[in-house]
């Protein structure tokens, strides 16, 4: 092998190595969002101007779903949300939808489209969605009353499987 080929490889090893430590040192594991462990408080304005906060549902199971508004599964199933909502929000249930792509114009119109009536947040750093360490949406974190991470539903979710996670907090 030829002294620029040895040189060459030698360079992008360093440069895998380096960059494989960067992501490994990135990833705090002590952080690290788990089933049983304790959500992150987040406050944000929803698209009436509102500051809406997790520590205002203190002792009250919580929805939250992750967002973007020209996804196909956050339209279809936000009946079931809306629904849910109605029906068990007496009951202290919280729903909250966070946009991660904010188009407040386009995010206006989804949640007027589909008659929406519990809070919209925008999350146009991503603060919210990195404290949850959400990478692709939709994306549906449901927290018990303690605000415990209980359930993580990647896609479209079903009534069915929010009974299962929620009505033992809600009968």
């Amino acid at each position: 092998m030829s002294a620029t080929r040895t040189k060459s490889w030698s360079v992008l090893l360093l440069f895998f190595f380096v960059c494989f430590g960067l992501i490994g040192c990135a990833d705090d594991e002590s952080q690290a969002l788990r089933m049983g462990g304790q959500a992150p408080s987040f406050t944000a304005e929803d698209l009436q101007g509102q500051l809406v906060s997790l520590d205002s549902h203190a002792g009250k199971p919580v929805i939250l779903r992750f967002f973007v508004p020209d996804c196909k599964y956050c339209r279809a199933d936000t009946v079931i949300f809306n629904d849910y909502y109605r029906k068990y929000k007496e009951k202290g249930l919280g729903v909250v939808y966070i946009n991660t792509e904010p188009k407040p114009g386009e995010v206006q119109k989804f949640a007027s489209d589909l008659g929406i009536t519990f809070p919209v947040v925008l999350d146009p750093d991503r603060k919210i969605a990195n404290q949850y360490r959400v990478q692709v949406v939709p994306q549906t974190i449901i927290l018990d009353p303690g605000h415990k991470l209980i359930g993580a539903i990647l896609g479209g979710v079903s009534k069915e499987q929010l009974d299962n996670l929620l009505l033992p907090f809600l009968e």
